[in-house]
């Protein structure tokens, strides 16, 4: 048996270029708040940053600018020497501190081999949400012409009994630390050491013996679904030129991921919000009721769907919805209502602060759900397949992952 998550030959940048401007948030938060990354901008001009390296999405209209831009600073960094390998067929432990508490992780590769987002596959590593198909060609297109990855992929391993990550932790001292960073823009810290040589071994054996005793399902994708898939999208693309030999150790077979224990305490799950754009508040609100009417679900004042807008405020809760989580009833309703209202337009916000600001803007109706409990997460995967997209989100927007570890894809 081939372990679907291993070590790997790790990149980081020098300690000068990595003091306060590498590491940004993952590109797909702030989507609908363009000031924040143009304070990132701000941060970052001039000095060494993962900014230079990855695609905003709040600047998707800016596509084809920024991604020859992308591949060229990639080049950059590696010529001059600001990114360079710090861990030899190993891992990153990392501890990263925010309100929440400390979350540990685990940094390592992916094999693509062994991963599929399709609902209902029998992967050893899927996907928890469905796959928004306008959101991966451009990512394809960046990592097409990447020299390295940088990854905010976040997944998750249901050990309950703390066998993998925490022991490391407990040991920390007795391994090479890599990093001590102050995250900008309110993102905590982040420490991480070097697991290599025996201690690796040791973990690598860990996981494969993880792995056999799994049955099938051992690991989650909880943050960076849509990065994960673009991985896997121009694997496929790409295996197709290569020999059977080739394919077997080729770097783009793998992607570098961080691995984090369901279980840790410093890992709550957060509702993801939706604003809708260009939206009547009464059309919004009055068309969710006859939806839920027509499938025989009984609404009620409460607080699993709520509806905001300039001052105006609807709640409701759900009864006879036959298991299905609230979420997947308004996502439902909502994907009907954005086919029948070409007009409107959607964003998926983490965090209460942004879409609160929106829905005081007229014409701007904002929708709030409550938080799914965690530990359904892998039941509800293996039952079902994939959840409704946006489901959760895995701590507020600042405390995604950050940008720090890469690794050479060509």
């Amino acid at each position: 048996m081939r372990a679907c998550f291993s070590s790997a030959d790790i990149m980081l940048p020098s300690e000068a270029a990595a003091e306060d401007a590498w590491a940004v948030v993952a590109c797909d938060q702030y989507t609908s708040d363009p000031e924040y990354w143009k304070d990132v901008e701000r941060i970052t001009s001039g000095k060494p940053s993962t900014y230079n390296i990855i695609f905003p999405e709040v600047y998707m209209s800016e596509m084809e600018s920024r991604i020859d831009r992308i591949s060229g600073n990639m080049e950059n960094y590696m010529r001059e020497n600001i990114l360079s390998e710090a861990v030899h067929d190993g891992f990153v432990l990392v501890e990263r501190t925010t309100e929440s508490g400390a979350r540990l992780g685990l940094v390592g590769k992916v094999d693509l081999e062994q991963y599929d987002f399709v609902p209902g596959n029998s992967a050893l590593i899927r996907a928890t949400e469905g796959t928004v198909a306008s959101r991966i060609p451009p990512r394809v297109r960046i990592r097409s012409k990447a020299a390295i990855e940088t990854p905010h992929v976040m997944m998750l391993i249901d050990d309950r009994d703390k066998k993998l990550i925490e022991p490391l932790f407990e040991k920390k001292e007795s391994f090479r630390k890599l990093y001590d960073a102050v995250l900008m823009k309110k993102g905590g810290t982040l420490r991480g050491w070097a697991i290599e040589g025996k201690a690796a071994e040791a973990v690598n054996d860990l996981l494969l013996k993880m792995q056999r005793e799994s049955g099938g399902f051992f690991i989650s994708v909880g943050d960076g679904n849509h990065s994960l898939v673009t991985a896997k999208a121009w694997w496929n693309e790409l295996k197709e030129r290569l020999s059977p030999e080739e394919r077997e150790t080729h770097p783009a077979r793998y992607a570098l991921a961080e691995l984090v224990n369901l279980h840790s305490p410093a890992l709550i799950f957060e509702p993801v919000h939706r604003v809708l754009f260009g939206a009547d508040y009464t059309k919004v609100t009055e068309g969710f009721l006859s939806a839920c009417k027509k499938l025989g679900i009984e609404t009620e004042p409460g607080s699993d769907v709520v509806f905001r807008s300039c001052g105006k405020s609807s709640g409701f809760s759900l009864k006879g919805t036959g298991g299905r989580l609230p979420v997947d009833i308004l996502q439902s309703y909502l994907d009907a209502f954005l086919a029948d209202n070409k007009d409107v337009s959607i964003d998926y916000i983490h965090g209460e602060e942004t879409p609160m600001k929106l829905s005081e803007k007229e014409g701007n109706c904002a929708v709030f759900l409550k938080s799914i409990d965690k530990n359904a997460l892998f039941p509800a995967i293996a039952a079902g397949g994939v959840l409704p997209r946006k489901t959760f989100s895995m701590g507020e927007a600042h405390e995604k992952r950050y940008y720090m570890e890469c690794r050479k894809i060509r």
